[in-house]
């Protein structure tokens, strides 16, 4: 487990815990909300949210090809950063998110540093992720933390915003 400041840790937990499938639903309804208030006016369906979640569970974050981190803040599940490595030499930055009341106490900046660790624990060299457009607060501490935009690496329906970084081996 690492120690960081402002009373945060962060520690790798299994992608079907109790913990994992609570920050996961958490995560999920807040970005499904926000893209469906801003796109249709309203929340997300109850069912349809269900469905959602319960369809990726993130089995892509178990070993060996992957990791999911779980933030604490003061002990309580406080946010989550996952990485699975899409071959070799790069891996995927994905469900980062840190709950809404914990918000600027430092746990974003906390995940991506463990997030990064733990890619180059895998073997990455680069980091890739994406994400949306309305997600201005994600977009702004990627580019905070070296994280550059580029093209399109995938044809994800909602993404709207690629980025990558070069990981120093020597962290």
């Amino acid at each position: 487990m690492t120690r960081t400041p402002a009373s945060w840790t962060v520690a790798p937990e299994p992608f079907d815990s109790p913990v994992a499938a609570a920050l996961w639903r958490a995560y999920y309804t807040e970005v499904s909300d926000r893209w469906y208030l801003l796109h249709q006016g309203h929340p997300t369906d109850r069912a349809e949210l269900d469905r959602e979640v319960a369809a990726d569970a993130g089995e892509y974050l178990a070993s060996p090809g992957g990791v999911l981190l779980v933030a604490r803040f003061d002990g309580e599940p406080g946010g989550t950063a996952g990485v699975r490595m899409l071959d070799a030499t790069t891996g995927e930055l994905t469900r980062v998110f840190v709950r809404e009341d914990l918000r600027g106490k430092g746990g974003g900046p906390v995940l991506l540093a463990a997030a990064e660790a733990a890619a180059r624990g895998l073997g990455a060299g680069r980091l890739i992720l994406d994400t949306r457009g309305d997600l201005v607060e994600a977009r702004a501490l990627y580019a905070r933390h070296g994280y550059t935009e580029t093209e399109a690496h995938n044809d994800d329906v909602y993404a709207e915003h690629w980025f990558e970084k070069r990981l120093d081996q020597r962290g």
